[in-house]
Parts: structure tokens; sequence; C-alpha cells
């Protein structure tokens, strides 16, 4: 199995990328052995999910089940060190579920940096799409925060946020990240 890393640029659009601090994404098979764990944030509890050394998922509200594995337990310390204003970028393993295309704008979203942010519209032109799809994917999106889909905004506003406490999570999301010159 490959595991694929990628920078963002709005213009030229996903390429390739090996290096540090970039976010790894893996396709897994469904073997059905999951594991879980919680970290109270700043902004509620968070739940990790983890399969085959993989985050697959990140829920409000989440649980610890399984065992604790090596990953989940980094992943909650990276949880805690971005809220805490110690990690600018997550460098975990993660193999979020979704389509092809959803996969496509995961790694855009992975590509900007904190405290950044790309439109609906920057994304689909650099991806040769309409925007819609582009926000249908960010709602899909099975690990906000680490997959930062917060930081796609629409081009006169700031868009839509599926997870828990919609747009107003969005803003908490934003302004942790100090990017307040879109919320004046």
């Amino acid at each position: 199995m490959g595991v694929v890393t990628t920078r963002f640029d709005p213009k030229t659009g996903p390429a390739p990328f090996v290096g540090p601090g970039v976010a790894k994404l893996a396709v897994l098979p469904d073997t059905g052995a999951m594991n879980s764990a919680k970290i109270h944030t700043p902004v509620g509890i968070l739940g990790l999910v983890e399969q085959d050394n993989q985050i697959t998922q990140l829920s409000w509200h989440g649980e610890n089940s399984g065992v604790r594995s090596a990953v989940l337990k980094q992943g909650l310390e990276q949880l805690e060190a971005y809220f805490a204003g110690e990690l600018d970028q997550f460098d975990l393993p993660l193999a979020p579920k979704g389509t092809p295309f959803q996969q496509q704008v995961y790694r855009a979203m992975l590509a900007i940096p904190k405290g950044e942010t790309l439109t609906y519209g920057d994304i689909a032109k650099a991806l040769d799409c309409p925007a819609q799809p582009i926000g249908q994917a960010c709602g899909s999106n099975p690990i906000p925060v680490i997959i930062p889909c917060h930081r796609v905004v629409g081009a006169a506003n700031l868009g839509g946020f599926s997870g828990f406490g919609g747009v107003e999570m969005k803003i908490k999301l934003l302004q942790h990240e100090q990017a307040y010159s879109l919320l004046i």
C-alpha cells in the first residue's frame, strides 16, 4: 500500500511531496478492527478512531474503546499540542474514507497552512471542477481539525461547516489559528 503526501498550490493544484510536517493519506481495506480514544479540548471532547495504525475519523463527543495504540497516543498528543498553540501541522498517518475526488480535496486541505485559508473556488480552479463539489467534499471530511476543512471558506463569507457546532465551531477554530482577517 502506498502512502501519498502532497503540498497544494492553488495555482497548480496538488503535487506529490515527501518531507516532514506533511500528513500522510492511505487507502485501507476495511478490516473492522478499530480503536478509539478521546481528549478534552477547548472546543469540546474530540475522539480519534484508528484502524490498522491509521487515523480514520475524528468526532466530537468521542469515546475510549479498544486498545490505545501508539498512533492514537500520537494523535492525542498532537491534538493537545495543536490546541496549546505548540503545533502548526499534524504529522499523522491518515486514512480517511472517500472517493478519489474527495481524496484530492482532502490532500488540498492538508496543504493549507495553519492561519491561512483558501476559497472553495481556489481549490475548484486548481482541480478543474465547479466549487459546489469542493464544498460537498469538505462536508464529507471524516477527520476534521486534522484535515482542516475549516480553512476552506466562501469567496464572500465563511461558508459552511458540517462538524459539531456548525459555522460557530469553524469560527472558533479559525480564531484559535489567529486567522482574524477573515472574521473582521
